[in-house]
């Protein structure tokens, strides 16, 4: 009798034993001698290095637009390629992406910490595409580091971080991120400021002609970065994507490219509160916010974190999103300087009122067709409306920190209509460039999408 009971007690200690490995991360896949899956980690480790690097790239000298979206999207690759080992039955994005033929592979007899391997990946990443980032900021990032397992207690258990798991972790994460970086000194954009590069912009010479672009009042800077748009994109398929161009350039009364401008002078001259209020949000300044990229990966970060998504979930979400929104300011760019389309400023001085311009921002010193806005909101409305539903409400919390308090939104679509159409309130963008830039991004992030991760 007594040996039946012990034999029962330690058949139920067995199955005590046992779930509780079910419910512990980690810990019987420790047991068993493999790497517990990346999808058992929260994503915190992805949602809190975005969270410190949106800001610091506001203050970060160079992070213009088409900069910063190239920053955010070698860190959602990168986060990506970290944790890929991690997913069982995921692909690499090596292979796919133009002249990314491989890269440091983790070895599938080795334990590995996918948030360790995250959180060294992502450090190293974020120190060599911000290397002019003030000192301030750089200290930020080493703490961030230093201190992610302490601050994500859940995510770092002891148990699962023995010393040689951390230094193999480590190793594999910095050597990914080093591989990524020779690849990425490679794609037109690295040494952006350069002197090579800024001999190479200082002597492009705009076009001239009826309707060319010609720098624009009050500053009548140089176009930036004229350029940009031979850089390598990340994806193969972009030329699918070109928009039909603006409207053939006419100063007759009546046709359809004065139309166009009639409206952004009417628009501009008496904006109405609501279309003030959209214009100055969305706006997105450099140097005073994370850019138009920074925006829209913010508000993917407080998805994730509402949703208390997993690391495996967000290294996709991030790396669809932000090369898309990479690619999408590289193809704009490419068009805008092609195209080399005048501003309404310049239309409007010379033809309807020589003394307007445009009352609620300066005009951004390049050529007009297409809107950049309006090209990288339609590509991430494409990616997150295929992440999350078409009819997803959201909150966007963006620029709370300025006084804008959160702003909700009945779809994505709805979001990024308003970013859109904020130009053409502002006074900087023709009715085509808004919705032909929409619909170019759209077709941006469905390439993104078709990326196959499995």
């Amino acid at each position: 009798m007594a040996r039946s009971l012990n034999h029962a007690v330690a058949g139920l200690g067995l199955v005590l034993l046992a779930g509780l490995f079910s419910v512990l991360p980690g810990r019987a896949a420790l047991a068993q001698g493999h790497s517990p899956e990346a999808g058992r980690y929260s994503a915190a480790v992805a949602t809190e290095w975005f969270r410190v690097v949106l800001p610091a790239i506001q203050q970060t000298p160079g992070q213009s637009p088409p900069v910063a979206a190239r920053t955010l999207a070698y860190l959602g690759l990168g986060l990506y390629e970290a944790t890929l080992a991690g997913t069982p039955g995921r692909r690499s994005f090596a292979g796919q992406l133009n002249e990314l033929d491989s890269l440091p592979p983790a070895q599938p007899d080795e334990l590995l910490h996918w948030p360790t391997v995250a959180n060294a990946t992502l450090a190293a990443l974020t120190q060599m595409l911000l290397p002019n980032a003030p000192p301030d900021w750089k200290a930020r990032f080493a703490a961030l580091e230093r201190n992610m397992p302490v601050a994500q207690p859940a995510d770092f258990d002891p148990a699962q971080r023995t010393p040689e798991v951390i230094i193999r972790s480590e190793t594999h994460g910095k050597l990914l991120a080093m591989a990524l970086m020779t690849w990425a000194r490679t794609d037109g954009g690295h040494d952006v400021l350069g002197a090579r590069r800024l001999r190479l912009d200082a002597g492009y010479v705009s076009p001239s002609g009826p309707g060319a672009w010609v720098p624009t009042p009050p500053r009548f800077a140089r176009p930036l970065l004229p350029y940009w748009g031979e850089n390598r994109p990340f994806m193969k398929t972009l030329a699918a994507c070109r928009p039909p161009g603006p409207p053939r350039y006419d100063e007759t009364p009546g046709s359809p490219f004065h139309r166009e401008a009639v409206e952004v002078y009417k628009a501009g001259v008496a904006p109405t509160e609501e279309q003030r209020r959209v214009a100055l949000y969305w706006a997105d300044d450099p140097g005073k916010t994370p850019t138009p990229a920074g925006h829209w990966a913010w508000i993917l970060t407080d998805l994730l974190r509402d949703r208390q998504a997993t690391l495996a979930a967000a290294a996709e979400q991030y790396a669809r999103l932000t090369m898309a929104m990479s690619d999408a300011f590289i193809a704009t760019w490419q068009v805008k300087y092609e195209t080399n389309l005048l501003r309404p400023v310049t239309y409007v001085q010379l033809g309807l009122d020589a003394n307007w311009v445009p009352p609620l921002m300066e005009t951004p010193p390049f050529p007009e067709y297409p809107s950049g806005h309006s090209v990288q909101s339609g590509a991430a409305t494409a990616v997150l409306e295929a992440l999350y539903g078409k009819d997803t409400a959201f909150e966007d919390r963006t620029h709370n920190d300025r006084g804008w308090g959160p702003q909700r939104f009945r779809s994505f679509a709805a979001a990024a209509e308003q970013a859109a159409f904020s130009r053409l309130y502002a006074g900087i963008h023709y009715r085509s460039a808004v919705e032909h830039g929409v619909t170019m991004g759209r077709c941006i992030g469905a390439q993104a999408l078709a990326l196959t991760t499995r």
